[in-house]
């Protein structure tokens, strides 16, 4: 009975990784929120790691102007306003993120150059753009790693892409799979968060769009 009760778990362990490295689980994966032609957008700061070997692009539309969503990017970071995501996921890495309630005027002058620290021990993330209410584009220190924000402005909404380009150098063929069974599907799970917390926090902040259109 143990034997074919660690036999089945296996199998379905087997099943599972499978059916998560399929690629209509990995285009779901690494493509939630994007429509295909955001999915294919060339955007400001991929040219900083021109061939990676994994991206994802995911999207969520905010019922508020780029300008609302501005403040909530560019205060994100450990020690900062954390990453509106799951905090005590991230604080079990050691991350110091305390994902912030409130516009926190200290952390509102992000600049090309500043560097992020993301662990105690680990490579930063270093601005490489911040284009106001358009795009901020960071870039692992260890050159592994592109991440960029971009806001569209769509029928009095703003529509915020994240976008991730990621090199996995020397990687074997276990570190692949596991990547593509566990780590992808774990991105989703924590970006998803972000997003609806960056979306939550914005419409809070946000003028109305009656407001909108009478100054228009």
């Amino acid at each position: 009975m143990r034997t074919t009760g660690w036999t089945g778990i296996g199998g379905a362990t087997l099943m599972a990784a499978a059916t998560a490295c399929s690629p209509l689980a990995r285009h779901w994966y690494l493509t939630y929120g994007a429509t295909g032609e955001e999915t294919a957008l060339t955007l400001p700061g991929d040219d900083l790691l021109p061939d990676p070997d994994i991206q994802s692009t995911r999207a969520i539309t905010i019922a508020a102007p780029p300008s609302a969503v501005w403040p909530w990017l560019v205060q994100m970071g450990g020690g900062r306003g954390g990453a509106y995501t799951y905090d005590w996921i991230e604080n079990l890495l050691a991350l110091d993120v305390h994902s912030a309630d409130d516009i926190l005027p200290q952390f509102q002058h992000l600049a090309v150059g500043d560097v992020l620290p993301l662990r105690p021990k680990g490579p930063g993330m270093r601005v490489e753009i911040c284009d106001p209410e358009r795009t901020i584009a960071f870039r692992s220190t260890d050159g592994t790693w592109v991440w960029i924000l971009h806001l569209t402005t769509r029928w009095l909404k703003a529509r915020l892409i994240s976008r991730n380009r990621i090199l996995v150098p020397g990687a074997t063929w276990p570190r692949r799979l596991v990547g593509r069974a566990v780590m992808e599907p774990g991105s989703l799970i924590m970006e998803r968060r972000m997003l609806l917390g960056i979306k939550q926090r914005a419409q809070w902040s946000a003028p109305s769009a009656e407001a909108l259109l009478r100054r228009t």
